[in-house]
């Protein structure tokens, strides 16, 4: 249920019954991951195997896809020249897979963590221990638990990244580089961004852009909901409006 309207209109839009759940924490039965597992096996008994569970979260040609696709797209696009990788985990597959192909290379190579408030993995990387503090608007992203799709991967850095540091991070890509981008890619940039501090000039660091701010801007581009959870707002939607003169012309009835 916590997800953007955007992401449910576009479902339904394209044809699907979308079955909203309340959130819950994962040793709950009636959290999302473990609803829809008992859910497609009931449909595939009414429909005869006409229903897959794709199990994103545990299912490791999630992971593999990353290693053999993502993971030489981007050594091949740096010229073997990249220094550390770093992005958030929803899954894990990305991260996880990444991981897995560029250490392969080289095992020089740094792997970073970043993870929002409400999340469980930065305190797993940093302490051992999977604890979760605060929490975040974002979608997408953060996990609460060790999933198989980022299981034994090698992180060797985590940064916890607050709303309002990846928001930050947003309006600029937005207001200066023309990317209009989800709040994933917000804290992904902000990730990248403490790592390169931490590493010194001269290094490439790679990082994901997930998706597109089209797909929140009932979250995102809402003042009201921002001022709500106390987060700041884009400048283009802190100040009023300019005037804009009235240039309307009358037009006879017989004219128009």
């Amino acid at each position: 249920e916590t997800q953007s309207r955007e992401k449910k209109d576009a479902i339904r839009q394209l044809g699907a019954i979308l079955v909203e759940v309340p959130a819950a924490p994962y040793r709950n039965p009636n959290n999302f991951v473990k609803y829809s597992s008992r859910l497609a096996k009931e449909l595939e008994a009414v429909f005869d195997g006409g229903a897959f569970w794709a199990n994103q979260f545990d299912n490791t040609v999630n992971r593999t896809a990353h290693t053999e696709t993502t993971a030489e797209e981007i050594w091949r696009q740096t010229d073997g020249r990249v220094d550390a990788f770093i992005c958030a985990v929803g899954s894990g597959g990305t991260l996880g897979g990444v991981s897995d192909g560029l250490k392969a290379k080289t095992r020089d190579i740094v792997i970073g963590l970043a993870d929002p408030h409400g999340a469980a993995l930065y305190s797993y990387y940093t302490s051992g221990e999977l604890k979760s503090e605060g929490n975040s608007i974002m979608e997408g992203i953060g996990q609460g638990r060790v999933t198989k799709n980022i299981d034994g991967a090698a992180v060797d850095v985590a940064f916890r990244i607050s709303d309002a540091e990846a928001l930050e991070v947003l309006y600029d890509l937005n207001q200066y580089e023309g990317l209009n981008l989800g709040g994933s890619s917000g804290i992904n940039v902000a990730g990248a961004m403490r790592l390169a501090k931490e590493l010194g000039p001269g290094k490439t660091i790679v990082t994901m852009l997930c998706d597109s701010g089209n797909r929140y801007v009932s979250k995102l581009g809402n003042p009201a909901f921002l001022k709500e959870k106390g987060l700041p707002l884009p400048p283009w939607l802190r100040e009023e409006p300019p005037h804009i003169p009235q240039v309307f012309e009358d037009v006879p009835e017989e004219d128009t």
